[in-house]
């Protein structure tokens, strides 16, 4: 693909054409809507985090309940492994990852400190917040850059070389899925660079223990702990763990794949964002996000990460007033004829499938020979 400005684009993707002003003028617009949605926070957000995390807790404690009871009563085992996965799912989704972004900060609560929360994953805190709060949220679909792009085990751009072992990436998408937490876990250390001889062991030790350490606690208290609680039937607490977090697993994997890479969702190379405005910025995030429709409890249970597009224009506001972000935003895009990537659940994630399965064969470079690293 040649190099371009992002204005020119965005103009291909959608037939017609902006000017610098009106690019400009879109940009100033959703500057205005940030700050009114700033300058409006308050008691109710700080209400509505509390909510959450206190229902989070509660569905944990009797899940967890709920499946030694299931020692007697399988049922009860379901209904706490159903319990447990969804506490795993807020935490990780509603509240870690979005305490994490600093969205809560102007409380000065201490448990919503973002810097200082590390929640119920084997990922790091420090090591995700700058993997994910630097490193995409920088430089978000630029293939090179944002390492959140294939995760450096799939090629989810027409812009990654291929190479043959690519062939086999809807199995590497499927391990991908079930141990999205191990994945998300050794993110930052950037293993597939490792062969390459771009860094060394002896450079990233301080990381490699940082991630032991995490995933020490985790395991010793997921598969440990809590099965040895149950005396002989350690092992049907130790199933209701491990499928309570692939459950977690799963749904984070399809929430943040739909939020990025349905087959609508842009990438970017490098040379197309030098000297990028702000303005430029928010059409990035704008081009290279996909939202997913539903009702309150789809959102929530996704972390709002549903709205991707008003999160990647808005990391650090609030999940909680993305909904009503959105309906501005998408009428912004109406008004400046831009597209919104919006549909359903099964829809998007249709759209990701087909992508996992097409990028799995080379490419095509315009001169018709196949893109091959």
């Amino acid at each position: 693909m040649t190099s371009m400005t992002i204005n020119t684009r965005i103009q291909g993707v959608i037939g017609s054409k902006l000017t610098r002003a009106q690019v400009d003028a879109f940009g100033a617009e959703i500057d205005a809507l940030r700050a009114r949605v700033t300058a409006d926070l308050g008691q109710k957000d700080l209400d509505y985090i509390k909510s959450i995390i206190r229902l989070q807790r509660r569905l944990e404690i009797g899940g967890r309940a709920a499946i030694y009871a299931g020692i007697f009563n399988p049922l009860a085992w379901v209904a706490g492994v159903g319990a447990l996965g969804t506490a795993k799912i807020l935490e990780n989704m509603e509240i870690g990852h979005n305490i994490m972004h600093g969205q809560f900060d102007w409380t000065n609560d201490p448990e919503l400190r973002g810097r200082k929360y590390d929640w119920d994953n084997v990922c790091p805190g420090d090591q995700w917040r700058h993997s994910h709060n630097y490193m995409h949220h920088h430089y978000t679909n630029i293939v090179g850059k944002d390492r959140d792009v294939g995760y450096g085990i799939l090629r989810m751009a027409d812009e990654q070389p291929w190479h043959p072992g690519y062939i086999f990436q809807p199995v590497y998408a499927l391990a991908l899925a079930l141990f999205f937490e191990w994945g998300v876990g050794v993110h930052d250390l950037e293993l597939s660079e490792l062969p390459k001889g771009k860094w060394k062991w002896s450079e990233k030790k301080d990381m490699v223990k940082a991630f032991l350490k995490k995933t020490r606690k985790q395991v010793l208290k997921d598969y440990v702990a809590f099965p040895l609680l149950a005396g002989p039937f350690f092992l049907p607490v130790l199933a209701g763990n491990v499928i309570a977090n692939i459950i977690r697993n799963i749904w984070a994997f399809m929430i943040i794949f739909c939020g990025h890479f349905t087959e609508d969702a842009e990438m970017f190379t490098e040379a197309e964002c030098e000297n990028e405005s702000k303005a430029d910025w928010y059409l990035r995030q704008l081009m290279g996000s996909s939202n997913i429709e539903g009702g309150k409890w789809m959102h929530i249970m996704s972390g709002n990460l549903s709205h991707q597009i008003e999160h990647h224009m808005f990391p650090d506001i609030p999940a909680n007033r993305y909904a009503e972000l959105a309906v501005e935003v998408k009428a912004l895009c109406e008004k400046y004829d831009l597209p919104y990537n919006t549909g359903t659940l099964s829809k998007q994630f249709g759209t990701v499938v087909k992508r996992i399965f097409r990028l799995s064969l080379p490419s095509t470079n315009q001169n018709g020979t196949p893109a091959v690293a």
